[in-house]
């Protein structure tokens, strides 16, 4: 039987995400409150934290809202579970081709850097 603070965080997400019969919400409890962990789909998680974690911020705001009322600390966490594990590459060609890219990053960086280093001197030089 999920708690009050479980079918909250559940109602909300369920209603923000395409895949709802995929969330699972687990609750432990320990010293520093209560700790409900939140898993999506994988396609999900984007759409959970929101940009620049807006979405994910308003959650854990009502989470808040509802420990002022209970007399509880909550803390949500986000797992991500789309089975990523770093930047390894299984294959060595793909490896040595996204050196090459980073390298070709580099290189327009540098020149996009020279070029806007050229602009800021050709503005100081105007007499305003």
């Amino acid at each position: 039987m999920a708690t009050i603070d479980q079918q909250f965080v559940e109602y909300i997400v369920k209603t923000l995400v395409n895949n709802p019969d995929k969330v699972k919400i687990d609750r432990t409890i320990d010293e520093k409150g209560v700790l409900l962990s939140l898993e999506v789909d994988p396609e999900d998680v984007g759409r959970i934290i929101g940009r620049r974690g807006a979405t994910a911020q308003s959650i854990r705001t009502l989470l808040r809202a509802l420990g002022t009322k209970n007399d509880a600390r909550y803390n949500l966490k986000i797992i991500n579970n789309d089975g990523f594990e770093g930047k390894e590459k299984a294959d060595d060609t793909a490896a040595d081709d996204s050196f090459a890219s980073d390298e070709e990053a580099a290189e327009e960086t540098s020149e996009l850097a020279k070029k806007t280093r050229q602009e800021l001197a050709d503005l100081d030089d105007l007499d305003i």
